[in-house]
């Protein structure tokens, strides 16, 4: 089979090389380009590397950065990943677009686009189809965006609740690593020993994409969930995985073993598909009285391919009518990067790809 020739851009920062590293060996995807602002154009991968737990091949530490060309790249590519920062995203995204490339995107510059999913395969796969009403669809092109990393994990299991429960008030306290913030991250004298309770939009981020990837299609147009969510998040010092303490109340009331087996037996499309990241079994359950926690939870998930792609869940509790849960997530894999190609496996396997 012929493998789509994709571009990544922004390949200097955390999240662009992420998307390098799960597009290596992709039995789908073949990287023909990496991207990056002016100041790092001719330099090569290796030598702006960023990733300290991943070996690449030498020929893609061998590949030579190009400064961002939307134009030049629609002719030399037939996709793109964007793990370009919000703030440059939003142009570069659109001219992609405009020019007929298909661009999966881990920015939140077109997350409240009513015609751009926020899409999570294993939560809101119907949505996907609301890019044939994106003005530059007919011409091939259009803009699939992933959620904000801390909304990714927490979405998952309450997929899988809403489904079989109800959900009817939602409140989440995060623990966010410092590469949620990107390269370098937060200054290390503000971190270390340190929690800072602010993150820049992330909870406003976290209450309004919740309720739309769990809203429903209705006539092309995406009606968002009804439930209360309320978010509060914090920054800690731990490198990778976002840490979620979460409250709710359910329209019914499960036991606990029942609302373990609704957790651990949740499938959907990627499984069913066998997409190639996706993982097996996507929500983890441990009952381990002091998990999940970030250094042995964090590259949860099989096979090889689909390290860090499934969420785990811990320390189920019921008090009274409230439910509580921790949840953990790698935020530059299943939060980022793998998100973005999760997204682009499913469009690919329903063939809305050229």
């Amino acid at each position: 089979m012929r493998k789509t020739e994709v571009a990544v851009l922004g390949a200097t920062g955390m999240i662009g090389q992420r998307f390098i590293q799960l597009l290596e060996k992709h039995p789908y995807f073949e990287i023909s380009s990496l991207h990056a602002s002016e100041r790092s154009e001719g330099k090569k991968l290796g030598d702006v590397l960023k990733l300290k737990d991943y070996v690449f091949r030498s020929e893609t530490l061998d590949m030579v950065i190009e400064q961002i060309d939307p134009k030049r790249i629609s002719k030399t590519c037939e996709m793109a990943f964007s793990g370009l920062p919000s703030d440059i995203a939003k142009d570069y995204e659109s001219s992609l677009a405009s020019a007929g490339v298909p661009v999966f995107s881990n920015a939140a510059s077109h997350r409240m686009r009513t015609d751009v999913p926020v899409l999570i395969p294993e939560v809101n796969a119907p949505h996907l189809d609301i890019i044939r009403t994106q003005p530059t669809y007919s011409d091939g092109g259009f803009i699939v965006t992933n959620p904000n990393c801390s909304a990714t994990g927490l979405a998952i299991p309450l997929k899988a609740i809403d489904d079989e429960y109800g959900l009817e008030m939602v409140v989440v306290t995060t623990f966010q690593a410092v590469s949620g913030a990107g390269y370098p991250g937060v200054p290390s004298l503000d971190i270390l020993g340190n929690v800072v309770p602010y993150i820049k939009n992330e909870e406003e981020k976290m209450e309004i994409e919740i309720l739309k990837m769990l809203g429903r299609l209705e006539g092309g147009k995406i009606v968002p969930a009804e439930f209360a969510m309320l978010a509060n998040c914090a920054r800690v010092p731990v490198v990778d995985g976002h840490l979620e303490s979460v409250t709710m109340t359910l329209r019914e009331e499960p036991t606990l073993e029942e609302l373990r087996r609704c957790l651990s037996g949740f499938r959907a499309d990627p499984q069913r598909l066998r997409l190639p990241i996706a993982p097996r079994v996507p929500i983890i359950v441990r009952s381990e009285e002091n998990r999940p926690q970030p250094l042995m939870d964090v590259n949860a998930g099989q096979p090889e391919r689909a390290r860090g792609m499934a969420v785990t869940v811990g320390r189920l509790r019921k008090t009274g009518r409230f439910y509580k849960m921790f949840i953990l997530s790698h935020n530059t894999i299943r939060g980022g990067a793998g998100g973005s190609v999760s997204n682009a496996e499913l469009a690919h396997s329903k063939r809305l790809l050229k």
